[in-house]
């Protein structure tokens, strides 16, 4: 590998353990570091001052980016209307190309630093003049679902210091340096919603969802429903509805506002189309291929055959039957450990 040192790295830092660990390991490795913190919006200003105090304490300059137009139009929008469409959004997977690293990027290349960084569990290789994901060497902490969308510029010249460790390694090195995140919690929550109540938010900011009734497996009305935001494509718990035996959501018609039931065992898909594809190893899926597929984040991945179908959309054929996939939800997929690409499920059968 190439020697960095001496060269400059803009590390996204967010004031918690995983990107303050971050920036000793790439001070470690010779680097000029600076940090940035997005500020997507009004309720990420904590975080940004937890940022600015993390920054003072490892003594590294803070760059602070205003993002609230951008983060609104890509992230917050289309998380809306997904949910108001009967769909499920993942809006991590979509701010990451097209706000997170875009910023990032850009303001790498205005400073004149070579590197950027973040504080993800995944790992970047380069194959043939492309650049890659690659799964993080502890599986239960990898998070390279979330970046597959990433384009080449973006992946060019990205680090990835946590790409060999594990959580409670990286907790123990923070002890170590006592540094005053090390056993703060991960957040969790929907970060531009800190209260996790998403069907509110969106109708304050977006309005009202279509409300309808729930069909039963017969194919009968069994109940109304509190507004198709409140549901996604799996969920069999706190539907309101008692029918004597399991039940689970198989498909939401946001025209007619109907929820449509399935009995428990019926929730297993093995066809998906996807829309709106991308690729790291190549421009576009070059025929069809023999990879891995994960519907979910920390979903065990399924052999699958994927073909392309045109204009950005490809065909899965899972080998095994996976459990609910949600329209809306991505599908990624792997050769080996390297992510090969994905997309958003359009259907499932």
């Amino acid at each position: 590998m190439t020697s960095k040192s001496g060269e400059g790295v803009l590390l996204a830092l967010s004031g918690g353990v995983d990107s303050s660990v971050c920036a000793h390991l790439l001070k470690e490795q010779g680097l000029h570091v600076e940090a940035v913190v997005c500020e997507f919006s009004p309720a990420h200003r904590p975080a940004v001052e937890a940022a600015r105090q993390t920054a003072k304490l490892l003594d590294i300059p803070l760059h602070v980016i205003e993002c609230h137009q951008a983060f609104t139009q890509q992230v917050i929008s289309y998380f809306a209307k997904s949910y108001l469409g009967g769909e499920t959004p993942n809006p991590c997977v979509v701010c990451n190309p097209l706000v997170k690293f875009r910023a990032i990027t850009e303001k790498a290349d205005e400073l004149g630093l070579r590197y950027t960084a973040t504080g993800h569990y995944a790992d970047v290789v380069e194959q043939d003049g492309r650049y890659m994901v690659k799964k993080a060497k502890f599986l239960p902490r990898d998070q390279s679902y979330m970046l597959y969308r990433l384009d080449q510029r973006q992946l060019q010249h990205l680090l990835l210091p946590l790409a060999q460790m594990s959580k409670d390694e990286v907790r123990a090195l923070a002890r170590e340096l006592a540094l005053p995140c090390a056993d703060a919690p991960d957040s969790q929550e929907i970060c531009f919603i800190p209260d996790g109540d998403y069907p509110r938010y969106i109708e304050e900011h977006y309005g009202q969802s279509v409300q309808g009734d729930f069909i039963s497996p017969e194919g009968t009305p069994c109940g109304k429903h509190k507004g198709i935001i409140h549901y996604t494509v799996g969920q069999r718990k706190g539907l309101g509805i008692a029918l004597g035996r399991p039940v689970f959501i198989r498909q939401i018609d946001p025209q007619t506002g109907n929820i449509y039931l399935a009995e428990a065992g019926q929730e297993f898909f093995s066809r998906l189309v996807l829309r709106d594809c991308v690729w790291q190893p190549f421009d576009e899926l070059p025929r069809a291929m023999e990879l891995e597929a994960k519907i979910r984040s920390q979903a065990r991945p399924a052999a699958a055959a994927v073909s392309p179908l045109g204009n950005g959309r490809a065909e899965v054929l899972l080998r095994e039957p996976q459990r609910a996939p949600a329209p809306g939800q991505s599908c990624v997929l792997y050769q080996g450990d390297v992510v090969c690409g994905g997309g958003f499920i359009e259907t499932a059968e």
